[in-house]
């Protein structure tokens, strides 16, 4: 199931307002739109067009509310997060749904660990990138690149302070840094035999109290 497919499940029908927060080219946006939605994609680098505004969410100035927010991988790079989910909280019509896709960066275990090196060395060795020499090195490299992230705990503190959980699902993510189908549906079936953790998860939750 793709997140398009985890957002349509839970979003009220069209044409519903929704906001995407972080829409990057706009995709989900443009595919929203195309469903009937009343969408609308921020970003400070959205593509130009009526659908789309370049802003951050601290800078939306909106005086109707939203049925739903939706957040495909934004949320962890957003430097004041809390006031950020304040601010999606305070968009949201009673009722509405907040929808997330995000990744735990800070679950790689060693088990994990092990599987995406062996799955770098098998790609460098194919000819696809460059493959880290050790473990160590691309352990310290995974944390360096995401430095100043948010972690797991500080999203879902975040979200479960503001939010009614809905719906909660852990998903692959390793498979978007390694490449093709295939890799997915082999690191699916190793979260399903508990032999790697998940790093990627879908949320769904309701503004608390209303």
């Amino acid at each position: 199931m793709t997140f398009e497919e985890f957002a349509r499940e839970h979003l009220p029908p069209p044409p519903a307002r929704v906001l995407e927060v972080g829409c990057g080219q706009g995709e989900l946006t443009t595919a929203l739109a195309v469903a009937g939605y009343d969408v609308l994609g921020i970003d400070p680098l959205a593509p130009s067009g009526e659908l789309f505004r370049r802003l951050k969410l601290e800078d939306l100035e909106e005086t109707e509310r939203f049925d739903a927010v939706v957040a495909d991988s934004s949320l962890h790079h957003i430097r004041d997060l809390d006031a950020a989910l304040d601010r999606i909280a305070s968009l949201l019509t009673p009722g509405g749904v907040l929808l997330v896709e995000e990744f735990a960066w800070d679950r790689l275990d060693g088990a994990t660990l092990d599987w995406y090196y062996g799955q770098r060395r098998a790609l460098a060795a194919a000819g696809h990138g460059e493959a880290p020499a050790t473990q160590e090195e691309l352990l310290r490299d995974w944390k360096a690149q995401r430095l100043g992230l948010h972690g797991f705990d500080a999203l879902r503190d975040g979200l479960s302070a503001r939010f009614d959980e809905v719906a909660f699902a852990w998903t692959p993510y390793l498979h978007r840094t390694l490449g093709g189908i295939a890799t997915e549906v082999l690191e699916q079936a190793l979260i399903d035999a508990q032999a790697i953790r998940a790093l990627g998860f879908r949320y769904a939750g309701r503004p608390s109290g209303r």
